[in-house]
C-alpha cells in the first residue's frame, strides 16, 4: 500500500512510519522543521522525507493519507487537497490502533509525565522475558536499535498519549487504542492550547478508562488525588497499586471499590537509589542495580513492573531486566564529562518534571553545582499557564538561565525576578552558548582545581536552537576547552 504521512516529523507519526515500513507498506511523508532524534531515525530508515507542505510532494497518489496533528487545521494547503481530491484519510492513532494492534495485548502507559521512560522500561522487561514485543516509544530508547517495532509475540507496548488525534478527532489519541494492561503514572494539568482546565484532561481519562476490559487491569499510584476524581466517575476493572517514593499528595485516600489489594513498593535504598529493593505486597522480589536517577524512576520502574507482572512476566525477570535499562535519549542524557564539568540533556518541560529531575540529580551529586539552562517552549509553556510554578521548581539547582523564545506571550522576566534561585534570561541561542563556554573555561582554568563539581542541565521538548551541539563544538574547539567529552548516553 502506498502511504504518506503528513506531519511525519512528530513522534508518533515518525515511528509509525517505521512500522508501516516495516509491514511492507510504500511508504513517503512531509513536515517542516523536522529535528533530532525523529530526523535522524527517519534517515537511518532510509525513508522519503520532504521539507514542507507541496501538495504535489503527494504525488504520485497515495493510496491512504496518516494525518498528524501539529499544525494540519482545516484551511492548511495540503490538508485541503487532500480533502478536494477524495483521498481517504484516518488520523496516525487512528491507523496505529486499527491495523497495527488489532488482535494484540496492548499494554499502554499514559500520564503526564514518565510516559516515555515507562514504556521503554516495559517493553524491555518483556523483550528480556523472550516475549519478542512490538512496541512505540515517544523518544529514543537506548536499549532498543529503533523507537518503534513490530514484533512477533502476542504483546504491543505502547505510549499513551493525552494530546488529541487531529483536526477532525478532537478526542485524545489513546482512546484508540484499546489497551488489556494500562498505566496511569499521574495526572496533572498539562496542554493548555487543548483543554481549558484539568477537568478536560479528566474527560478524556475516564474516556480511557471506559475501554479498559474487565478481565484486563489498570496500574496507578497509590496516592494522585487527580486520578482518583476520575476513578470515582465509574471503573470497571481492578486496580493494582504502586507506591511512589514521594507520593504527591499526603492525604490519606480510601481505595477504590475495584482495588485489588495488589501493592508494588520500594524497600531498602542503596547507593543513592541506583541500588533498591523490589516489594510486592510487603515481600521483597528482588533488587535493581542501575544508572538510572531519581525518585521519579523508582516509581516509573515500579509501574513497568506491574504491568510486565500482569503480562505473565515474573517479577524476578523483570527485576533482572531493570537490572540491565539504560534509559531513553534526552531524558538526562550525559553529552558531555570531562574536566569535572557534565553537561545533560533532558526533554523537561513542566514545572514538576523539571522540579522532580533536578531533585533527583541533587540527590546524586550533593553539594556539586547545578545549573538549569530551560527554553519554556510547549504550548502550556509558551502560554504561560504555569508560570507562577516556574518561580519555584528550580529550587534542587544553584542558579537558573531561561531562553526568551520570541514566541512566548507572556513576561519570562516576571519568572527571573521572583525566583527561589539566582536567574538570569538570555534571548539568543549563540550568547547562551557564549556564556556557558566562558562559565565552563573559567572553571577548567582554576589553579587550584579544588571546587566542586558542575552539573549544566539543557531542558527543551525541541531542538533547543541547537544549543546542544553548539555547546560540545565550541568547548571542543576552544583551546582551553576540556580535552575529551563523551558521545551521547543515556544515564536517565
Amino acid at each position: 500500500m502506498n502511504l504518506f504521512f503528513l506531519g511525519i516529523g512528530g513522534t508518533l507519526m515518525g515511528n509509525l512510519a517505521l512500522l508501516a515500513t516495516e509491514q511492507g507498506h510504500t511508504v513517503r511523508g512531509s513536515d517542516s522543521g523536522i529535528y533530532p532524534p525523529m530526523s535522524d531515525v527517519l534517515e537511518a530508515a532510509r525513508i522519503n522525507v520532504m521539507e514542507g507542505w507541496e501538495p504535489a510532494f503527494m504525488q504520485p497518489r497515495p493510496d491512504l493519507v496518516i494525518m498528524g496533528n501539529a499544525n494540519l487545521p482545516r484551511g492548511h494547503p495540503a490538508v485541503e487537497w487532500v480533502l478536494d481530491e477524495g483521498i481517504p484519510f484516518v488520523s496516525g492513532a487512528e491507523w496505529l490502533g486499527r491495523e497495527l494492534m488489532r488482535d494484540r495485548w496492548v499494554l499502554a502507559v499514559a500520564g503526564t509525565h514518565g510516559k516515555t521512560t515507562t514504556t521503554a522500561m516495559l517493553a524491555w522487561i518483556l523483550d528480556h522475558a523472550g516475549l519478542e514485543p512490538g512496541y512505540l516509544v515517544g523518544g529514543v530508547p537506548v536499549d532498543f536499535p529503533r523507537s518503534a517495532r513490530l514484533g512477533s509475540g502476542r504483546f504491543f507496548v505502547v505510549e499513551a498519549d493525552e494530546y488529541d488525534c487531529s483536526y477532525f478527532d478532537r478526542r485524545s489519541k489513546f482512546v484508540h487504542y484499546h489497551p488489556r494492561t494500562l498505566v496511569v503514572n499521574n495526572l496533572e494539568y498539562d496542554h493548555a492550547d487543548i483543554f481549558p482546565d484539568l477537568a478536560a484532561i479528566q474527560d478524556q481519562f475516564h474516556l480511557l478508562l471506559r475501554t479498559i476490559p474487565a478481565a484486563g487491569r489498570i496500574i496507578l499510584p497509590r496516592q494522585d488525588e487527580n486520578l482518583e476524581d476520575v476513578l470515582s466517575r465509574g471503573c470497571w476493572t481492578p486496580i493494582e497499586r504502586f507506591v511512589p517514593v514521594r507520593p504527591g499528595s499526603r492525604r490519606k485516600l480510601r481505595p477504590h471499590a475495584r482495588d485489588t489489594g495488589t501493592v508494588w513498593t520500594v524497600g531498602d535504598r542503596r547507593e543513592k537509589g541506583r541500588c533498591f529493593t523490589v516489594e510486592l505486597d510487603g515481600a521483597a522480589v528482588g533488587e535493581v542495580q542501575w544508572s538510572l536517577i531519581g525518585d521519579h524512576n523508582m516509581g516509573n520502574a515500579l509501574a513497568a513492573l506491574a504491568a510486565a507482572h500482569h503480562a505473565g512476566v515474573a517479577p524476578a525477570t523483570a527485576v533482572e531486566a531493570l537490572s540491565s535499562f539504560r534509559g531513553v535519549k534526552r531524558r538526562m542524557e550525559l553529552i558531555h564529562d570531562a574536566d569535572s564539568v557534565r553537561i545533560y540533556d533532558d526533554f523537561g518541560h513542566h514545572p514538576t518534571a523539571i522540579r522532580t529531575t533536578l531533585q533527583g540529580l541533587r540527590d546524586q551529586v550533593g553539594s556539586d553545582e547545578i545549573v538549569a539552562v530551560i527554553e519554556p517552549r510547549s504550548h502550556t509553556m509558551s502560554l504561560g499557564t504555569l508560570r507562577n510554578e516556574l518561580t519555584t521548581c528550580c529550587a534542587a539547582a544553584d542558579r537558573s538561565i531561561w531562553f526568551r523564545s520570541p514566541k512566548l506571550t507572556w513576561d519570562l522576566s516576571e519568572v527571573v525576578a521572583s525566583s527561589v534561585v539566582p536567574a538570569q534570561m538570555v534571548d539568543d541561542v549563540d550568547k547562551l552558548v557564549t556564556l556557558l563556554t566562558r562559565q565552563i573555561l573559567e572553571r577548567s582554568r582554576d589553579p587550584d582545581g579544588a571546587q566542586a563539581a558542575l552539573h549544566i542541565v539543557i531542558m527543551s521538548n525541541g531542538s533547543f536552537g541547537g544549543l546542544q551541539d553548539k555547546l560540545n563544538a565550541a568547548l571542543a574547539g576552544s583551546p582551553a576547552a576540556p580535552a575529551q567529552a563523551t558521545q551521547r548516553r543515556g544515564s536517565s
